[in-house]
C-alpha cells in the first residue's frame, strides 16, 4: 500500500520555533498521528543524518526537511515508543531521548492551583525537577523544565546539555496560566541552565530560573538542577519540635553572617566548628544572616536573586542541609533572616523577567525601594504571593528550619514608608496600609504555623503598628515574635551615658517595661547595631577600658534577665573592639586576653543560668511573670526587679530577682524586698573576677530576713558591684508552710507596703 502522508506544518511554524516565539513547539515537533500513520519531526541543528531506533531495534531514517528539522512517516497504527540517533560532521553518534514525546509534567491540578495563587509547595512542579518514566525502551531520566513568564512569545531553555543554544530546546505554554514547560531527558542533578525568554517587544534575553534549587557560585549566574540525596539525621528533634510551644521557651539566639564569622569555611566546615562553638556557649538557637543566593557579597543577603538557592559561596543546598542537621543533633535551633519585601535589579534574574514588570509592581511609587534601590515585590499578584508563601514553606519544609526572621516588616506594610509626599499612592480607603502586604504576611505565618507546628516566625518591625504577635484569626499579622526596637534604642542611649549623667535618663531604662506586654517581643542586639560607624558594642560603652568591660558585661545581664526572648551578634560574646566587617573574620586574637576571655565566660554562664531559670522564659509575655522591686532609684542609678514563672501544682513559682548597678561606684548596704525567706544565692555576678571584674559582691549566698520592703514580706542586704549586675534565686525552701499561705502572706505584705506608700 501506499506509505502515509507527512502531517503538512503551518508556512510560520519553523521559522516561529527558530526565533523563540511558538508557544507549541510540542504541536510541531515530536510524533503525531496523521493520515493512517505516525508523523516524527524532530529539531537536530547541524547534525549529518538523523534516524529514528523503534523497539526491537528498528530503524527509520529521517530527512532533512528545512533548519535543522528532521521528518520520518511511520506505518504504525500508535505512537511508538522512540529514539533518536543522531551523527555528527565529526562522525560522533550519540542516541538520545526526544524532549517533545512527553506530556506535560505539570498537571491540570497543579496549573488550577498556581494559576489561583494557592500551590503550596510550587517548588515541586516549577523550576527544574528530576523525574523518572517507565517504557518499552527502558527507564528514562530527566529534568523537567518549568517557568511562569505570561507575557513571554516564547523561551527556550539552554544549558550544558545543548551547548547553550538558544535554539535546540524551546519550551510550551501550558494554557493561560503563563506556565511553560520542556522534560529533557539525560539533564542530571548538577547541570547548569537558564531561560532565553522572548519579551513582548521582541527582545530575547538570558534569566537565571526564579524557582532554580541551586546556583553557580557568583559571580557566575547560572542556575543549576540539584536533586537532594540528602539524608536526615534529625528526627528526635523535630519530634520534640512538634510537641513543644517555642514561644514560651527559653530563646538566646547567636546571629551569624556565615562569611565572616571565620572566613572560608564551607557548610560542611561550619558544620564542625560553628556548630560545636554554639553549644559550648550555649545558646539556644542560631539565626543566619540570608543564606539565599545574591550576587553581591557586600549586601549581606538582603539583595536576593535566588530565593529557592542556598549560598554557592559555601557549598551546596546538601551542604546546608548538613548544616542545619548538625545544629539539630546538637540541640540547637535555626532561624533564618528572609527578605519578602523586595529583591535585587540584576537583568539576569527576577527583574523584568518575561520582558515586563512580573515579580515587582509596575508602579515605581509601589513597585521601587527608594532606601535600597531595589524591587518591591506586587503582593496583589496572586502568583508573586504564591511564590512567597510557598518559599516561607520551602525553608521550613525542605531544610527543616525551625524559624524565619522576616527583614524590613515595616517597608511592607506601609504604603509611605521612606517616601516623601507624592512619591506614594495611598489605599483605595485612602490610608497609608499596605493592604496587600498585610495579607500576605497574615497568609505566610498562617500557612506556616499550620503546616509545620513549633516552628516561630519573627518580625523585624519598627513601628507601633497594633497585633504584630496577635493571631491572624484575630485581625493580627501572625508573627510568633516581634523585635523590640523601642527597647534596643532606649536601652543603648541610656549606656552611652558616663554615668554620673545616667540618672537624668534613669527611665531609658524603665519605659521598656511600659509595653514589653503588648506583644511578644525579642530584645535585638544585631548586625545592625554594629555597622555602618555605629561602632562595636564595647566601642559604645563610655570610659576607659576597664569601664567599657563592666558596662557591656551589666548590660548583656540586664538584657537577659529582662522580659523577651534573646538575640546577639557575633562578636559581641567576646567583646570585639572593632566594628564588624563583612570581609574578614571576627578577631579571634582577641580571646588572648584575659578581659575578652571573661566576657565570653560571662556571655555562657548567662546562657546556662537563662536555660536553667524557667522564671526568664516561661511567661516573658505575660505581666505575671514580672514585678518592680525598685524603679525609680535614679540617685544610684539603680533597678532590681523579680522575675516568675509558672507555678507548680503545690503554687510555687520558680522565681528570680535581678539587681543593676549602673553607677560608676559600688553600694553597700541596699536593701532589696525578696518575695521568699531563707537562702538567696547569687547565682551570677558580672563584676566576678573570672569575668574581668573586681570582685565586689555577696560571698554567694543571703538570707532573706523578715523585714518588709518594696512590697515584699522578706528582704535582703546586698552589696552592688560598680558598673555590675547581680541574679539572685532562693535556694530550695527550707519553710514548711505551703504556697498559699505564703502568696496569702505576700500578698498583704504587699498592700501595707502599698498602704504605706498611699500615706
Amino acid at each position: 500500500g501506499d506509505s502515509p502522508p507527512a502531517r503538512p506544518l503551518a508556512a510560520d511554524d519553523i521559522e516561529r520555533l527558530l526565533h523563540g516565539r511558538h508557544p507549541d513547539p510540542h504541536s510541531v515537533l515530536g510524533a503525531h498521528p496523521y493520515g493512517g500513520g505516525v508523523t516524527v519531526r524532530v529539531l537536530r541543528h547541524l547534525a549529518r543524518s538523523v534516524t529514528l531506533v523503534l523497539p526491537g531495534e528498528r530503524r527509520a531514517p529521517m530527512a532533512h526537511e528545512a533548519h535543522g528539522v528532521w521528518l520520518a512517516v511511520l506505518p504504525e497504527a500508535e505512537i511508538p515508543d522512540y529514539r533518536v540517533e543522531v551523527e555528527w560532521e565529526q562522525g560522533v553518534v550519540h542516541r538520545q531521548d526526544d524532549p517533545y514525546r512527553f506530556l506535560p509534567t505539570v498537571g491540570e491540578l497543579d496549573r488550577h492551583l498556581i494559576a489561583e495563587g494557592r500551590h503550596e509547595q510550587l517548588w515541586t512542579v516549577l523550576g527544574a525537577n528530576v523525574r523518572e518514566y517507565d517504557g518499552p525502551l527502558g527507564t528514562v531520566r530527566g529534568t523537567s523544565f518549568a517557568v511562569w513568564a505570561p507575557n513571554a512569545r516564547g523561551v527556550h531553555v539552554v544549558g550544558d546539555f545543548n551547548q547553550w543554544d538558544n535554539t535546540s530546546h524551546p519550551m510550551r505554554s501550558l494554557g493561560t496560566g503563563g506556565v511553560w514547560e520542556l522534560f529533557v531527558p539525560g539533564v542530571e542533578s548538577g547541570t547548569r541552565y537558564k531561560f532565553d525568554v522572548t519579551g513582548p517587544d521582541g527582545q530575547r534575553r538570558l534569566k537565571a530560573d526564579p524557582m532554580a534549587k541551586a546556583t553557580e557560585r557568583p559571580p557566575a549566574t547560572a542556575s543549576v538542577v540539584w536533586e537532594s540525596r540528602y539524608q536526615w539525621g534529625d528526627a528526635a528533634w523535630l519530634e520534640a519540635r512538634r510537641a513543644t510551644d517555642p514561644h514560651q521557651g527559653p530563646m538566646s539566639a547567636y546571629e551569624v553572617h556565615l562569611g565572616s564569622w571565620r572566613q572560608g569555611l564551607s557548610y560542611a566546615e561550619l558544620a564542625d566548628q560553628l556548630v560545636s562553638y554554639v553549644q559550648r556557649m550555649g545558646f539556644t538557637h542560631v539565626e543566619l544572616m540570608p543564606v539565599m543566593q545574591h550576587p553581591y557579597g557586600p549586601s549581606w543577603g538582603y539583595h536576593v536573586t535566588g530565593y529557592y538557592a542556598a549560598d554557592a559561596r559555601f557549598g551546596d543546598p546538601d551542604g546546608l542541609r548538613l548544616l542545619i542537621d548538625r545544629l539539630h543533633q546538637a540541640g540547637i535551633g535555626v532561624i533564618l533572616d528572609w527578605v519578602p519585601g523586595h529583591f535585587a535589579t540584576d537583568p539576569w534574574a527576577l527583574a523584568r523577567f518575561d520582558g515586563t514588570p512580573l515579580y515587582e509592581h509596575p508602579d515605581p511609587r509601589r513597585g521601587w525601594h527608594p532606601e535600597w534601590g531595589s524591587y518591591i515585590f506586587d503582593f496583589a499578584r496572586r502568583e508573586v504571593r504564591n511564590f512567597l508563601v510557598a518559599n516561607a514553606l520551602y525553608w521550613l519544609e525542605e531544610f527543616h528550619v525551625d524559624g524565619l526572621r522576616v527583614d524590613g516588616v515595616a517597608s511592607m506594610l506601609y504604603l509611605d514608608y521612606a517616601r516623601s509626599d507624592g512619591q506614594w499612592v495611598p489605599n483605595q480607603y485612602g490610608g497609608r496600609e499596605n493592604l496587600e502586604a498585610v495579607a500576605l504576611l497574615q497568609e505566610i505565618n498562617a500557612t506556616a504555623y499550620r503546616r509545620t507546628p513549633g516552628i516561630v516566625t519573627v518580625a523585624e518591625e519598627s513601628t507601633s503598628w497594633p497585633g504584630v504577635t496577635r493571631p491572624t484569626d484575630t485581625g493580627g499579622l501572625g508573627f510568633g515574635l516581634k523585635w523590640n526596637m523601642g527597647w534596643m534604642h532606649d536601652s543603648l542611649d541610656y549606656v552611652a551615658y558616663e554615668p554620673v549623667y545616667r540618672q537624668y535618663h534613669h527611665h531609658q531604662l524603665t519605659f521598656s517595661l511600659m509595653y514589653a506586654f503588648s506583644e511578644q517581643f525579642v530584645l535585638p542586639i544585631s548586625h545592625d547595631e554594629v555597622v555602618h560607624g555605629k561602632g562595636s558594642m564595647l566601642r559604645k560603652m563610655p570610659g576607659d577600658r576597664w569601664q567599657q568591660l563592666a558596662n557591656l558585661r551589666a548590660y548583656l545581664a540586664f538584657m537577659w534577665a529582662h522580659p523577651g526572648k534573646q538575640l546577639l551578634f557575633m562578636g559581641q560574646e567576646f567583646a570585639q573592639e572593632s566594628e564588624w566587617a563583612d570581609g574578614r573574620s571576627l578577631d579571634w586574637w582577641l580571646l588572648d586576653q584575659p578581659v575578652h576571655a571573661g566576657m565570653q565566660q560571662l556571655v555562657r554562664d548567662l546562657n546556662h543560668r537563662y536555660r536553667e531559670s524557667p522564671a526568664l522564659w516561661e511567661v516573658d509575655h505575660d505581666p505575671a511573670g514580672f514585678q518592680w522591686l525598685e524603679a525609680d532609684d535614679a540617685g544610684r542609678n539603680s533597678y532590681a526587679f523579680v522575675r516568675y514563672g509558672r507555678p507548680d501544682p503545690d503554687g510555687q513559682r520558680p522565681m528570680l530577682v535581678a539587681v543593676a548597678n549602673f553607677a560608676g561606684t559600688p553600694h553597700e548596704r541596699v536593701r532589696v524586698g525578696v518575695p521568699r525567706p531563707g537562702s538567696w544565692r547569687e547565682v551570677l555576678n558580672t563584676d566576678a573576677g573570672d569575668y574581668g571584674g573586681s570582685g565586689v559582691g555577696n560571698m554567694g549566698v543571703v538570707t532573706a530576713e523578715e523585714l518588709p520592703h518594696q512590697g515584699q514580706r522578706y528582704s535582703v542586704e546586698l552589696t552592688l558591684p560598680p558598673l555590675g549586675v547581680l541574679w539572685l534565686a532562693p535556694e530550695p525552701p527550707v519553710t514548711t508552710r505551703s504556697a498559699q499561705q505564703e502568696s496569702a502572706q505576700q500578698e498583704s505584705a504587699q498592700q501595707e507596703s502599698a498602704q504605706k506608700e498611699r500615706e
